[in-house]
């Protein structure tokens, strides 16, 4: 449980003062947003399950190829492991270590954005702190939200975690590759569960191994990194 919202337990946290931390929390997204805005930066929350394939999937991005200057952000309780992988991968990052809370707020965002020249950045990754439940509910600045899921955890989640998949632009469906053996699992499955919960999101299945479904990946960042330029001036 996060100390800080009580994910959403009123006995715990109580409402007046869970929608003030929300107050507060949307007042420094909206400072993010501005920076990302005067610099033509596209911020993106990455979101999903621990192991669910959101490092692995930004690894892939920086192999594609393209002359998108990439930064990150990683959140997580403890370690730098995944800020480690994507600096080798060639992403400037730094890690966020929440200690307890189990997503990252729009604070914490705009302390780390120090580390960063977003005046040589294209592409901003905010990577959340795995978790299906409250990150969805934290606006960080970002210009678009996704969620990562891996065909491993089910095509039951969009049904288990619909706030989550009702508040994104795109849902990820990762490690495409592992489908042959999980004979029960279908890509068509999942999207009768998300469209039971969000009708008009977008799925898009990849593999960060094969690189299979990437090039649709990297359509949809261009499309919104174009998008975002065209806004900023």
């Amino acid at each position: 449980m996060c100390e800080s919202c009580g994910c959403g337990r009123p006995e715990v946290v109580p409402v007046e003062i869970r929608e003030n931390i929300l107050a507060q929390n949307d007042h420094a997204a909206a400072h993010n947003r501005e920076h990302f805005r005067e610099r033509g930066v596209l911020a993106l929350n990455l979101m999903g399950s621990p192991g669910s394939g959101k490092t692995a999937l930004l690894e892939a991005t920086a192999r594609a190829g393209q002359s998108w200057r990439l930064a990150a952000v990683s959140g997580d309780l403890a370690t730098d492991n995944d800020g480690e992988r994507l600096r080798a991968a060639g992403i400037r990052s730094a890690t966020i270590t929440t200690g307890s809370a189990c997503h990252l707020d729009a604070r914490l965002v705009h302390r780390s954005l120090h580390d960063f020249d977003l005046d040589a950045t294209d592409l901003f990754f905010i990577e959340n702190v795995g978790n299906l439940v409250c990150p969805a509910i934290y606006d960080l600045g970002q210009a678009a939200s996704i969620v990562v899921l891996s065909v491993t955890e089910g095509e039951d989640k969009p049904l288990k975690y619909p706030v989550m998949f009702q508040r994104v632009e795109l849902v990820v469906l990762s490690k495409l590759d592992l489908l042959p053996h999980l004979p029960q699992v279908s890509v068509e499955g999942f999207r009768r569960n998300l469209a039971r919960v969000a009708p008009a999101l977008e799925l898009l299945p990849v593999s960060a191994v094969t690189g299979e479904g990437l090039p649709a990946w990297i359509d949809w960042l261009t499309l919104r990194e174009q998008r975002s330029r065209s806004v900023s001036r």
